[in-house]
């Protein structure tokens, strides 16, 4: 299902009633941060929270407020158009599963999924909500033919964006979705960088170490070419999970979109460079990183490790041209201390990628990422044990896939240990692991922003294999059985106890 715009979703979610309508003036300036804080931290992630009139620097922004949007398994869902985020994982796990149809109704099976991709590849448009209002910085005239005279031309001053933590450097948008190309194969990759603001038309553009649009920043440094980048915020609320999704380079995040929307991405070209964004999108942000340029100081920012990031030095983006719908909505997340929206967003990206990492490694049941590791420190994997040493198999491989090489811990359990209960994995943890024997160190990439590791970028990894042991694993003695009670008093127990009404 696809949204037509971010108000679309916000109607959605107020029909279900998963939003809170906050209709008194409330600061951007910290406020918000503590006010979405206390409904992250509520059972379940609360509500997604409406922000009607967001004050910046103590006057009352033109434009709302969104926030924990994506902070529920639910909301995760809705945000995909499915009732769980299971059933769009079921059915991207039988699309990759897909063999040539031996009957007339696999061929039918296969041809839904085949009308289904159909959708994926983005299409182009020349007219777009996106474009409603225009405000050139390159120029006097700052509105386009399709701008309206109503609406006071924007800067990044005007926009209710967040200052989240009292030591962060500044205001800095969190939920951008940001565009970048490959300079040698015109690629295009969509991303999520935090962007702090510096003045009215310039930011920070915080794309780390690993990243892809990273590396297309190394090659325009190369060249000494100016990089142009666009930033786009709202729309279709699928658009910030697929800038977060674990694709691997060079495959076009929009072809995500495409599919779990059910509807190709219209696109727009942009006015002042030759990207594309989504012509439904809420706010357009575009412009350049010259490379010929200082790198310049980003940060501190409260981030989602728990602790603050420290400032470090960054390309600037300097801003051409801000567009926006008229009826535009700010969408923004907070990130901080676990559990926070990008938990939920992490679980559905585990979700939906496990028949990936299944196709890689079929003895694999089940991976979780526990809040506590704060998205990838701490993984979680359950397999289906047949042959010695198979736990550290599925550990060298995790670390070697995309965005996994950054998890410090990974805990391989046998596949009865359900591991999205964190209290099971923590008592088969215990009851079967001798700590020498069973543990691995080994060094690898880490996420920049982990303040532990001895040098940027650089960290030790541990995995322990708390699976039951088998011979060749260094274990010579007989494994006992778990406790467990007989299936029939089990049984008649539950008869007893609803006779009871207990």
């Amino acid at each position: 299902m696809a949204y037509d715009s971010i108000r679309d979703f916000i109607r959605a979610l107020d029909g279900a009633g998963e939003l809170l309508k906050v209709p008194l003036p409330i600061a951007t300036e910290l406020e918000v941060t503590e006010f979405a804080d206390r409904q992250m931290k509520s059972p379940g992630g609360g509500k997604a929270i409406l922000f009607e009139r967001p004050t910046v620097h103590g006057r009352e922004s033109s434009f709302p407020l969104l926030v924990n949007a994506f902070g529920s398994h639910k909301r995760m869902a809705m945000s995909m158009g499915v009732g769980s985020v299971q059933e769009a994982a079921d059915e991207l796990g039988g699309l990759m599963r897909a063999k040539p149809p031996t009957t007339i109704k696999e061929a039918v099976g296969l041809l839904a999924r085949a009308i289904d991709l159909r959708h994926a590849r983005p299409t182009s448009t020349r007219h777009g909500p996106c474009k409603e209002v225009i405000h050139r910085f390159d120029s006097e005239d700052s509105h386009g033919e399709s701008a309206t005279s109503t609406i006071t031309d924007p800067t990044l001053l005007d926009m209710p964006i967040l200052k989240c933590w009292p030591l962060d450097g500044g205001r800095f948008i969190t939920l951008p979705c940001v565009v970048t190309r490959d300079p040698d194969t015109g690629v295009r990759n969509l991303g999520m960088y935090r962007v702090q603001i510096f003045d009215r038309n310039t930011t920070g553009m915080h794309w780390q170490l690993q990243k892809v649009a990273a590396r297309h920043g190394r090659r325009y440094y190369e060249t000494g070419q100016r990089m142009p980048v666009a930033i786009f915020l709202g729309g279709d609320p699928i658009y910030p999970f697929c800038a977060t999704a674990p694709l691997p380079d060079g495959l076009d995040e929009l072809l995500l979109a495409g599919y779990l929307r059910r509807r190709s991405v219209e696109l727009i070209k942009c006015e002042t460079n030759d990207l594309e964004v989504p012509a439904d999108a809420d706010f357009v942000i575009e412009g350049y990183v010259d490379p010929t340029e200082p790198l310049r100081v980003e940060g501190p920012f409260g981030d989602h490790t728990g602790y603050y990031s420290l400032a470090d030095r960054y390309p600037a983006f300097h801003v051409t041209a801000i567009t926006h719908r008229r009826d535009a909505v700010y969408p923004a997340t907070i990130v901080g201390i676990p559990p926070m929206e990008d938990f939920y967003i992490g679980c559905a990206s585990v979700r939906l990628f496990l028949p990936i990492f299944q196709m890689n490694f079929p003895e694999i049941v089940d991976i979780a990422l526990p809040a506590e590791g704060v998205f990838h420190n701490l993984v979680f994997v359950s397999i289906k044990k047949t042959y010695p040493m198979q736990a550290y198999k599925i550990m060298h491989g995790l670390w070697g896939m995309g965005q996994m090489m950054f998890t410090k811990y990974i805990i391989v359990v046998d596949a009865d240990v359900d591991v999205q209960n964190t209290s099971q994995v923590l008592f088969h943890l215990c009851a079967n692991t001798d700590p020498q024997r069973d543990s691995m160190f080994t060094r690898g990439p880490a996420d920049i922003l982990d303040h532990a590791t001895p040098e940027l970028a650089c960290g030790t990894k541990l995995g322990i294999d708390a699976t039951k042991k088998l011979p060749g694993e260094g274990f010579k003695r007989e494994w006992p059985p778990l406790i467990q009670m007989d299936v029939a008093v089990r049984r008649r127990v539950d008869e007893l106890y609803s006779n009871l009404g207990l």
